[in-house]
């Protein structure tokens, strides 16, 4: 799997980072959330790289201190992991990549 960065928001050492693959989805690289190999826990502002257009296609918990955890599929693929700065207290994981969709209209009540 071929990656391409698209941003990367340090804070406190750590380093997550989002990527986008050749498979049309995301990787996203963060901390690691005790007990869970499938979640991980990335800042807000790392949002802000994802491409025009597009959303992460993964269900975002507000932890209420800045960040969100996220699940997707623990990355294996060795030319994936290969491509990528993992500290020991990070990990990633492959999450879909789908269109932003914009709901219009007024709300009344």
């Amino acid at each position: 799997m071929q990656l391409t960065f698209l941003g990367k928001e340090t804070q406190g050492g750590g380093s997550p980072t989002l990527y986008a693959t050749d498979h049309g989805t995301y990787v996203v690289q963060g901390w690691k959330v005790n007990g869970h190999p499938t979640r991980v826990e990335i800042p807000h502002r790392l949002l802000g790289h994802v491409e025009k257009g597009k959303c992460l296609g993964a269900h975002l918990d507000d932890t209420g201190r800045g960040s969100f955890i996220l699940t997707g599929e623990p990355v294996i693929d060795a030319e994936a992991l290969a491509q990528m700065d993992i500290p020991g207290h990070e990990t990633c994981v492959e999450v879909p990549k789908n269109k932003e969709v914009w709901v219009s209209g007024a709300t009344t009540g």
